[in-house]
């Protein structure tokens, strides 16, 4: 494995008057389950997978049985990364109240929520935004529900907790290599580091998984929750949501620092990218190419063309250029 900036090569171009502008270089892999099919850039690059991986760090939670009897909608909100809305965090708040536990039990700490009618709501009715607005709550709830089971301490989030340590388990094994460390996340929670191929590699496992045996039906359980139900894993206007709306069963996930995963179950595909310059607008130009060129969205689509591909005006229409993907790239 190496360095992330290491054999990068251009995925995504802003051009504008014929010039290119601005030029975002990353890596990308796709696997099947046999291995890598086809790949762009360096696949050993080593990167964080931050919240892409969040269908990995829900594993332990339905494998060990914490999870039993969730309904998709709690599965999908332990992946997503959502935007603070009502529907989120009165999801949030009905299951730790079903748990016995409250937002004072979560570790996520607080931030302002990304959703608009939440923020504004919050603005004009003088309420303090709470952890319930961390876009990583639903995550943080699944932790509490295997911490109750595991019988942990309340410090869920430390690396050699129990919680943590199942996670780290579970992750090395559906990425296929040993991690060679971790960060602190957003959230507080040890985020695994893994080389793109891991992550893809991951995915490809989900994609591919049956319920023939306990990761198996957990993985499927996932996937479909996400697919099933977009909007609790990201929320209005964001590309996840937008994306799985308009595709049949694909789930996908973005992570911070511009990281996608995709899990195409159709195909039994797994993608994992990353731009090193951590621009989102170019991870999400680069996965919906991606999934273009595997055939499972049509890259006509609007919500596809406000990624990549559709003119690029400025605030009083004037068309100045493209953002596309580059040259040998999809």
């Amino acid at each position: 494995m190496s360095d992330v900036g290491t054999g990068a090569v251009p995925l995504v171009e802003l051009w504008r008057g014929g010039m290119l502008e601005s030029q975002h270089l990353g890596h990308a892999v796709i696997c099947d389950a046999s291995g890598v099919i086809e790949s762009w850039g360096n696949p050993a690059a080593v990167i964080y997978p931050r919240s892409s991986c969040k269908m990995i760090q829900a594993l332990p939670l339905l494998e060990s049985g914490a999870g039993k009897g969730l309904d998709s909608r709690r599965l999908a909100l332990a992946c997503a990364s959502h935007q603070g809305s009502a529907l989120h965090t009165e999801a949030v708040d009905s299951w730790l109240g079903e748990m016995g536990l409250s937002e004072q039990d979560l570790r996520c700490g607080a931030h302002e929520p990304t959703d608009i009618p939440e923020r504004n709501r919050l603005i004009c009715s003088g309420d303090a935004f709470c952890q319930l607005h961390n876009n990583c709550s639903g995550k943080h709830a699944g932790f509490l529900m295997l911490n109750k089971h595991l019988g942990g301490g309340s410090e869920y989030t430390e690396v050699d907790h129990p919680v943590q340590r199942a996670i780290k388990t579970a992750f090395e094994e559906v990425t296929g290599e040993d991690s060679p460390g971790y960060g602190i996340d957003g959230c507080s929670a040890p985020n695994f580091a893994t080389s793109v191929t891991g992550l893809a590699r991951a995915m490809a496992r989900f994609a591919s998984a049956q319920e023939t045996d306990g990761r198996g039906r957990a993985m499927v359980k996932l996937r479909e929750a996400m697919a099933a139900h977009p909007e609790m894993v990201a929320g209005e206007t964001r590309a996840c949501t937008e994306l799985m709306r308009v595709m049949d069963g694909v789930a996908i996930k973005t992570g911070a620092e511009a990281v996608f995963v995709a899990i195409l179950p159709s195909k039994g595909l797994g993608v994992a990218l990353k731009i090193i310059d951590g621009g989102t607008r170019a991870s999400e130009a680069a996965i919906v190419a991606i999934l273009a060129r595997l055939g499972v969205l049509d890259p006509a689509h609007p919500m596809a063309l406000k990624r990549l591909g559709a003119p690029q005006a400025n605030w009083r229409g004037k068309v100045w250029g493209e953002l596309r993907h580059a040259e040998g790239f999809c």
